[in-house]
C-alpha cells in the first residue's frame, strides 16, 4: 500500500476505535478525503481494506456504514491470533531457524533499533515500523513450517484488529506512541532471543503477550500519560518548605 494510503488506513482505524467514527455512521470517499485532507484514491483504498478488517460494511448504494465492534471481539480476535503467532514461534524454535531467515529477523531488529534510539518518533517512523512489524511476523510463520498456522491467520484477520497490519496510531500523542511501540520492538528482541536459544516455551509465552503490545498497551500507555500529566500540575501547585543549609 502507498504511504498515503497506509496513513489513510491508519487513521480511520484510529477514529473508530476511539469512537470518533460511531457505529452505524455512513461514510464516502468525497467528504472523508476533504475531512483528512487527501485524494480519493487512498481513502477508497482504505476503505476496501476496513471493509476487509471487518470495521465497515459496504452500502448496496454508495458509501460504507461503520461497523460496530465490541471490545470482547476485538479481545477475542487479538487472543486468537496470539494463539496462532505462539504456536508458530515454539515450533520455530523447535525446528530451528535456516540462515535466511535469522539474518531476516536480524535486520527487522536493525531496522526499528535506529528508529527507536534516538528516542522519539515521527509519523514516518511509525509507518516504517509497520512494515518492518509485518515482515518480523511474516518470517516467524514462515518459520513455523506449518501451512495451516498461516491459512489460519488468513482467517482470522477478517475480524476486528486481528491483523498483525492493523496498527491504531494517535498522532495527537506521539510521545506515547514512542512507548508502546518500542515495546512492542523490545518484545521482537527478545522473542528472537528466545528462537535463536531454540527455547520454544518461552518464545510462545512472549509471542502470545505481544499479540497484546500494539492496541491494547495503547490504553495502559495512555493512562499513564494521564497520571503523569496530573502529578506535575500537582507539583506545580505545591510549596515546598525551604530546606536549612548547614
Amino acid at each position: 500500500m502507498i504511504k498515503a494510503g497506509q496513513r489513510v488506513l491508519s487513521t480511520l482505524r484510529k477514529m473508530i476505535i476511539s469512537g470518533e467514527l460511531e457505529a452505524g455512521d455512513r461514510i464516502a470517499e468525497i467528504p472523508t478525503a476533504e475531512r483528512l485532507g487527501v485524494s480519493r484514491t487512498p481513502v477508497r483504498i482504505a476503505f476496501r481494506a476496513l471493509e476487509q478488517e471487518g470495521l465497515l460494511i459496504k452500502l448496496e448504494r454508495r458509501g460504507y456504514r461503520v461497523r460496530k465492534v465490541t471490545q470482547d471481539e476485538v479481545a477475542g480476535a487479538i487472543e486468537v491470533r496470539g494463539v496462532l503467532e505462539g504456536l508458530a514461534a515454539l515450533q520455530a524454535a523447535e525446528r530451528g531457524l535456516t540462515a535466511e531467515q535469522r539474518r531476516g529477523l536480524l535486520e527487522c531488529l536493525v531496522w526499528g533499533d535506529r528508529l527507536f534510539d534516538k528516542g522519539y518518533v515521527n509519523e514516518d517512523d511509525l509507518e516504517a515500523y509497520h512494515d518492518l512489524n509485518r515482515r518480523f511476523h511474516a518470517i516467524i510463520i514462515e518459520a513455523s513450517g506449518n501451512p495451516i498456522i498461516s491459512s489460519a491467520m488468513q482467517r482470522n484477520e477478517h475480524l476486528p484488529f486481528a491483523s498483525v497490519s492493523s496498527l491504531a496510531i494517535d498522532r495527537n500523542n506521539l510521545k506515547g506512541e514512542y512507548r508502546r511501540f518500542n515495546f512492542a520492538h523490545l518484545q521482537h528482541h527478545a522473542v528472537f532471543d528466545a528462537l535463536d536459544r531454540r527455547q520454544g516455551a518461552r518464545a510462545e509465552a512472549i509471542m502470545r503477550e505481544h499479540a497484546n503490545a500494539t492496541l491494547r498497551y495503547a490504553d495502559l500507555f495512555a493512562h499513564h500519560d494521564e497520571e503523569q500529566s496530573a502529578l506535575r500540575v500537582i507539583g506545580a501547585g505545591i510549596e515546598l518548605p525551604d530546606i536549612a543549609q548547614d
